[in-house]
């Protein structure tokens, strides 16, 4: 008999779900069958797979190591957990928070290049918050995702827990999002854009209706100048929905593409700001994060509102484009952007 106790990374989760993480390459059915024969139990009583686990659970495997092993040894992969340098803006025991740069992939979109999660992990291992056996049975992971050429905030929970919580948070709209990028033209009022955006995921494109359309979903993009110059803006913006592409195509429905942008913007811009800062991704950064009152897993966060530095490179077109802010009673985390 082996017995395997529930950490703190596994708490919250189904016991089928751990099973399945545990012994990976064992079919769902055996599971449920070792649970209906009282082979596997938890806490010594008979279970259906449906409970959800607690720090400190003790799950007793009533099967020869040789087929635990089994089923393990042959789901080995040996998998590589790349090192790269994360600027974390705010970490706990249970969340963090982290400035993507623009050109990382937020999730991992097939086999090849890493993303934001696996440099995430790598950073656990390595400052030894979690470890590769521990990884059979929860990945830590990001909540939000971002464009591969947006930077800015991304959340990730370490615990599932903190996961769970952050991910209904978001799905919820309970995180008040906030953007800035530089687009095409003078934008000299504030507003809000409504629309209807169908995506066409064979392209990765999306389109913005005025209208519904079959298949479409409802957008609400809210904008604020922060600073001018003779032909850009340096708008902030905040997601009251959050769509793929939301802000880029809402903006350049409206005749204010975002600078940089290849998908959407406007070629000519971008060519002039790629010939004079070398500029290959688009002005877009998800900026800031306002969360609300919060207990449990995420209480380090309860009220917390955190800023996202801009990209090097951002900052230094906004210097070079010579923009003026338009809001002189701004607040003192909004003048800091210049």
């Amino acid at each position: 008999m082996r017995e395997i106790f529930v950490g703190a990374e596994g708490a919250g989760q189904r016991l089928d779900k751990y099973l399945q993480k545990y012994m990976a390459k064992a079919p769902k059915s055996f599971f449920y069958k070792m649970l209906r024969k009282k082979n596997i139990t938890c806490n010594r009583k008979k279970c259906d797979g449906s409970e959800r686990l607690a720090e400190g659970d003790g799950i007793q495997l009533f099967l020869s190591e040789e087929t635990i092993e089994g089923f393990r040894r042959e789901a080995a992969v040996k998998e590589q957990f790349p090192s790269a340098k994360l600027d974390i803006l705010y970490e706990d025991e249970e969340a963090l928070l982290i400035n993507k740069p623009a050109g990382m992939l937020s999730q991992r979109a097939g086999e090849g290049e890493p993303s934001l999660v696996e440099y995430l992990l790598g950073y656990l291992i390595r400052s030894g918050q979690t470890s590769e056996e521990a990884l059979r049975s929860f990945r830590p992971s990001v909540c939000n995702r971002l464009d591969r050429n947006t930077s800015g905030l991304v959340a990730a929970g370490k615990s599932q827990a903190a996961l769970r919580e952050l991910s209904a948070l978001f799905r919820e709209r309970k995180v008040r999002k906030y953007y800035l990028c530089l687009v095409k033209g003078r934008v000299e009022r504030e507003g809000r854009l409504s629309g209807w955006l169908l995506k066409d995921g064979s392209a990765n494109q999306v389109t913005v209706f005025g209208q519904y359309r079959e298949g479409a979903s409802e957008i609400s993009t809210v904008y604020a100048p922060m600073a001018c110059g003779r032909d850009a803006t340096l708008l902030k913006v905040e997601l009251i929905t959050g769509k793929t592409h939301q802000i880029r195509a809402h903006l350049a429905d409206m005749g204010h593409p975002v600078i940089g942008d290849r998908k959407y913007g406007d070629e000519r811009e971008n060519r002039r700001y790629r010939e004079k800062y070398g500029l290959l991704f688009q002005l877009l950064h998800a900026w800031q994060m306002e969360f609300p009152a919060l207990s449990g897993a995420l209480s380090g966060l309860s009220k917390r509102t955190v800023q996202a530095p801009l990209p090097e490179l951002f900052a230094k077109v906004l210097r070079g484009e010579r923009l003026q802010s338009g809001r002189a009673e701004g607040s003192s985390s909004e003048k800091g952007i210049f």
